[in-house]
């Protein structure tokens, strides 16, 4: 019997050393293709016409004219389109976005709603007939204004309980040494990735083949199938590379009219939405609205703690940002009270944004307990450890490790924390007032049933299929480790293979928890592959290829409270008289599971802590109230943290291990944002004194807040 021998690098075990992206190269020299540049013979390009009106009805559109033009093939809308099946729940337990059902109707809620795709030899073609296109309207009032005591609001789970309550909020408030009663707010946020959304599709030999940017094959694949009425296995979707996607890139307007005009024409049909439509249809985060309440003993223990949010969603869809998940999680109080409610306007729909409700509810609640710890007279570490839950303070379930404290004691020590002069408006640097704050961070650490192809190849090397999605991440790299550790080889034995549904169901990449399930499928089929292959007395042991499916073993886990944890921390520079800020560290310390590639899993973190910046000093997008449209929808009115506004940022994490899980993995896609925003305001209020409560602290909120004088004076850094 012929056996693989392992190579030196599989000797060390391959996972928890740095390696370089597997598809580095190609992507650096251009060879990786993306959707959009993927070719196809005689291929037609589709060009969306969004709604000029807030609200109302369609009366006209006048195809006409556009059909005679050069080059046009065809205009799809309300009146001519097919009709798709939508009253269903997708995979992610949720109805589609009817944004995603085009043109069934004549029903316009909200501005750039999908009106018609006009449909041309060219992209040019397209674009001139879709600009062309006349659209006459019956508009109606609208309402795009979210404010807290908006009437319309109402409590709304998601992907959790609305609402939690436990003890006499009211009591333990009245019974505290101090209380924090404070509102905050978080902007409207864009996805802003670098590649665009874009989706081809054709029939081939009776099949509908979408080739496509998105986070999970498999996903898209299901719901396109349900939509157009089709069995799942004449729909096949591929995603090979794909350039961000942050939540964004799922089931969107344009896969569903590229397979609509295809069907329609019988030929390929390209749709790619440019950066202003993606503003309309890619989906954002939702500007938030969150009170909290906290009160404390004089120890600094949480008597009380109240956290409520307010988010909106669209009339047609609803998405909750859970921004009050976050307070269930870190922090137990004798009464603790949570919700997150939304309320229905006359806008497009939210979705799914980097660490959905942790990053903008950790911002509420971490410069809450930062205001806390100040009138307290409590270091603000300390006060964070004092509060630490044992058990879930929701759920009552026990912690699969919770290694926070650790986190903050190293990043103190790292950071230089115990060097730090509590008072505000102390330090100076010539003009500029120094400051240091930080922030707590978690993130939920799940995972979903995923199934995983592992054969034996002739050659004595494997070849993995699994219908996961690198957006970036180095998910491709970070499975070639784990499969070859599995297998008992060296990675250079191993090839990996994505994005394609016909490799069957696995979780997409979401949630931070893609890897984590794709790992322990990658693992288990290697297992089961090892043994046959002990077995077999084939020589070579060829062509043998084993299935494996998670379901069973993640239904037999433990039920536990399962997260990573993070502690940021954040120095920066406030020039009062310009209203500057400037970043000038920062230092996150994780507590992740098991770390599969330190070099992508720091590239990660490092992002989202960049992420975290931007969030705190840059993005907003800002709509006009008389046209529920936005001001500036591109990368030039949307502002972005760049390099000059970046420091050098500092990462690391301590161990972090879950006796109950063979994977171990918690993931690091998302932990990073999480509290980064929070510790850069928490130290530019250290700076200046000035508490801010509305991201981002532009300049003109620098400079019309009042800076209290320093106590004592202030002194040089």
């Amino acid at each position: 019997m012929t056996t693989t021998t392992p190579g030196p690098s599989a000797l060390r075990g391959a996972v928890g050393t740095a390696r370089t992206r597997i598809e580095g190269r190609e992507k650096v020299t251009g060879a990786a293709r993306y959707a959009g540049e993927i070719p196809f013979a005689d291929l037609a390009h589709g060009w969306l016409v969004l709604s000029t009106v807030t609200r109302g009805r369609i009366l006209d559109v006048e195809t006409d004219p556009v059909l005679a033009m050069p080059g046009v093939l065809t205009v799809l809308h309300h009146g001519n389109a097919p009709r798709l099946h939508t009253d269903y729940v997708g995979m992610l337990g949720t109805p589609p976005d009817p944004t995603c059902a085009v043109f069934q109707n004549d029903r316009v809620p909200f501005a750039g709603w999908p009106v018609a795709l006009v449909v041309a030899e060219t992209p040019e073609e397209a674009r001139e007939a879709a600009e062309a296109l006349v659209v006459t309207y019956d508009s109606e009032p609208h309402d795009t204004a979210l404010h807290a005591e908006h009437p319309g609001a109402y409590a709304a789970a998601g992907h959790m309980p609305a609402e939690t309550e436990k003890g006499d909020l009211e009591a333990q408030l009245a019974a505290s040494a101090f209380v924090v009663d404070a509102e905050y707010t978080t902007p409207e946020e864009q996805h802003s990735m670098m590649e665009p959304h874009a989706a081809t599709a054709r029939w081939e030999g009776g099949r509908l083949e979408v080739v496509d940017s998105n986070q999970g094959a498999g996903w898209v694949q299901g719901e396109l199938a349900t939509m157009f009425s089709l069995d799942a296995s004449s729909v096949r979707v591929r995603s090979e590379h794909i350039g961000g996607g942050f939540g964004s890139k799922g089931l969107r307007a344009h896969q569903v009219s590229a397979v609509m005009a295809a069907t329609a024409l019988q030929r390929p049909v390209r749709v790619v939405l440019t950066r202003r439509q993606t503003f309309s249809l890619g989906g954002y985060r939702s500007p938030t609205t969150q009170r909290v309440r906290l009160g404390a003993a004089p120890d600094g223990r949480l008597l009380a703690l109240e956290h409520r949010s307010l988010n909106q969603t669209s009339t047609v869809y609803e998405f909750v940002e859970p921004s009050a998940g976050v307070a269930r999680v870190l922090y137990d109080a004798d009464a603790h009270r949570t919700a997150n409610h939304v309320v229905r306007l006359d806008v497009p729909s939210p979705t799914w944004m980097r660490a959905p409700g942790e990053a903008p509810g950790s911002f509420a609640i971490e410069a809450a307990l930062d205001e806390l710890a100040e009138r307290g007279g409590i270091d603000p570490i300390e006060l964070r450890l004092r509060n630490e839950p044992d058990v879930g303070p929701v759920s009552g379930l026990p912690f699969a490790g919770n290694n926070l404290a650790a986190c903050f004691r190293e990043g103190a020590r790292r950071f230089g924390w115990a060097d730090r002069d509590p008072r505000p408006g102390v330090r100076r640097e010539g003009r500029w007032l120094l400051g240091t704050g930080t922030a707590a961070a978690s993130f939920g650490a799940g995972a979903a049933p995923s199934t995983a192809l592992v054969t034996a190849e002739a050659d004595g090397s494997f070849t993995v299929r699994i219908t996961a999605a690198d957006i970036g991440t180095g998910a491709r790299t970070a499975l070639t480790l784990i499969a070859a550790d599995a297998l008992e080889t060296a990675p250079e034995q191993v090839r990996v293979r994505i994005g394609d549904s016909d490799f069957g169901p696995a979780m997409i990449a979401g949630g931070s928890m893609g890897t984590r399930s794709w790992a322990w499928a990658v693992t288990a089929a290697a297992a089961e592959l090892r043994e046959r292959l002990a077995m077999t007395t084939s020589i070579p042991p060829e062509g043998i290829t084993v299935r494996s499916d998670t379901t069973e073993a993640l239904g037999a886990l433990a039920r536990k409270e399962r997260h990573s944890f993070g502690a940021q921390f954040a120095e920066v520079a406030v020039d009062t008289a310009t209203g500057e800020i400037r970043v000038r560290r920062m230092l996150g310390v994780f507590a992740a599971g098991r770390i599969v590639n330190p070099l992508t899993a720091r590239n990660q973190l490092v992002g989202g802590m960049t992420w975290g910046i931007s969030m705190a000093l840059h993005e907003e997008a800002v709509r006009d109230r008389n046209t529920g449209g936005h001001y500036a929808p591109d990368l030039a009115g949307y502002h972005v943290a760049t390099h000059a506004d970046t420091p050098a940022i500092e990462v690391d994490w301590v161990d972090d291990h879950d006796p109950d899980d063979p994977v171990g993995i918690k993931g690091v896609g998302e932990i990073g944002i999480v509290g980064a925003a929070a510790a850069v305001a928490n130290a530019v209020w250290h700076a200046t004194g000035v508490r801010h409560r509305d991201l981002p602290i532009r300049p003109d909120r620098v400079l019309s807040a009042t800076v209290p004088e320093p106590a004592g004076g202030a002194v040089d850094a």
